[in-house]
């Protein structure tokens, strides 16, 4: 099975599966928190609300529409990353 990074862990991913989805079978639903502290989640699946916006090798993408990439390094985007 392929992995990519997210923060200090690999996560394994399925061909075809985008980024949200494989962060989501992994147990990962949260993509930080916004100014007044709620959580950040992804929430559309198009790719419309970019409530999902990771850092994937330097480049900002919306998670949801992205397909994993094995070896890639995925951060997220925004301060609080908690």
């Amino acid at each position: 099975m392929n992995s990519f990074r997210f923060l200090s862990k690999n996560i394994p991913f399925n061909e075809g599966e985008s980024i949200a989805a494989a962060l989501e079978a992994a147990g990962i639903r949260q993509f930080g928190r916004d100014a007044v502290g709620h959580e950040i989640r992804y929430f559309c699946g198009i790719g419309a609300c970019q409530c999902c916006l990771v850092r994937i090798d330097g480049v900002i993408r919306e998670a949801c529409v992205t397909p994993a990439r094995a070896g890639a390094h995925i951060e997220l985007v925004g301060a609080d990353h908690e």
